[in-house]
């Protein structure tokens, strides 16, 4: 279904997605190479066990077009979160994606003499809508989550599903269902700025710990991500790159390209810099959790 912005309010329902088996949890717990090592090999067995659905096959492929951009502003939040606004210079609308506080969207807004149009959240939970209800409040901005989580989202308005494609004053956005951290959690996809908010679902060098999905449905909504395109910019929830390289390079010793990576990583971190974006293609060639089929691995 196509929608435009100011018609969003009449959209029909969402289903959305989770996230998968890592080692940290979306309030800043810090990996255990004990929790991932039990965690990668719960996802291989059960993918043994499902042998039977060809999880990448079903997948749907995305096409690069590269039509407009929107500028994207990362705002840290708590201890390791990442809200993200993205505004579009020319419609002048502004949105907010996954605000787990109120305070800093607020002032990053304020700085830059914004509006704030929409809020994206990607599932429920509250280091993710934390900041839903203060900023509705303020701004008057829209709600904008997943139908299956629509009872547990502060504030929602518009609820959306799997497949739903809604234009946001010339900027397409693309729900992609990805279940396993949660069972309702969704990516949002901007084909034409070539960027995918993936919350809690696939991290820099990780993916989610599972709370209401199996191994099986987040390897499956990992493969979605896969399909698209390689430069896509991957924007995640939270700043884990540094600790999840580790596990990363526990199970991927030869990896070249994960080697260089983890020294790239090593020094934006003592720089004090994010390690966000990353990008589909760099994911698939270092992050373990899209490399589960490698038999080097």
């Amino acid at each position: 279904r196509r929608m435009r912005g100011p018609q969003l309010t009449t959209l029909l329902p969402v289903g959305i997605a989770g996230l998968m088996a890592l080692s940290m949890m979306g309030g800043g717990s810090k990996m255990l190479s004990l929790t991932s090592q039990r965690a990668f090999r719960t996802m291989r067995r059960q993918l043994t066990a499902n042998r039977r659905v060809p999880l990448a096959s079903r997948s749907r492929v995305y096409s690069s077009e590269r039509k407009t951009t929107t500028e994207v502003k990362l705002v840290p939040c708590l201890s390791d979160n990442y809200a993200y606004i993205l505004h579009d210079s020319t419609s002048g609308l502004t949105c907010v994606v996954d605000p787990s506080e109120a305070a800093p969207v607020s002032a990053a807004l304020k700085q830059m003499n914004l509006p704030l149009n929409y809020i994206l959240n990607t599932h429920h939970h509250f280091d993710h809508v934390g900041g839903n209800a203060e900023l509705k409040a303020e701004f008057g901005a829209k709600i904008v989550g997943p139908k299956a989580d629509e009872n547990r989202i502060p504030g929602i308005d518009i609820a959306l599903s799997d497949g739903d494609v809604f234009d946001m004053d010339g900027e397409e956005v693309r729900v992609i269902h990805t279940p396993g951290h949660t069972s309702g959690h969704c990516a949002f996809y901007l084909p034409q700025s070539g960027a995918v908010f993936t919350g809690d679902t696939l991290f820099s060098l990780g993916c989610g710990r599972l709370f209401e999905g199996t191994a099986a449905q987040m390897h499956e909504s990992l493969s979605k991500l896969s399909n698209l395109p390689d430069d896509t910019r991957v924007y995640c929830g939270h700043e884990y790159t540094q600790s999840n390289a580790k596990f990363a390079v526990h199970v991927d010793p030869t990896n070249a390209d994960l080697q260089q990576r983890v020294k790239e990583i090593d020094h934006l971190r003592s720089a004090k810099q994010p390690t966000i974006p990353t990008t589909i293609g760099l994911e698939k060639a270092t992050n373990p959790f899209l490399r589960a089929n490698d038999a080097s691995i």
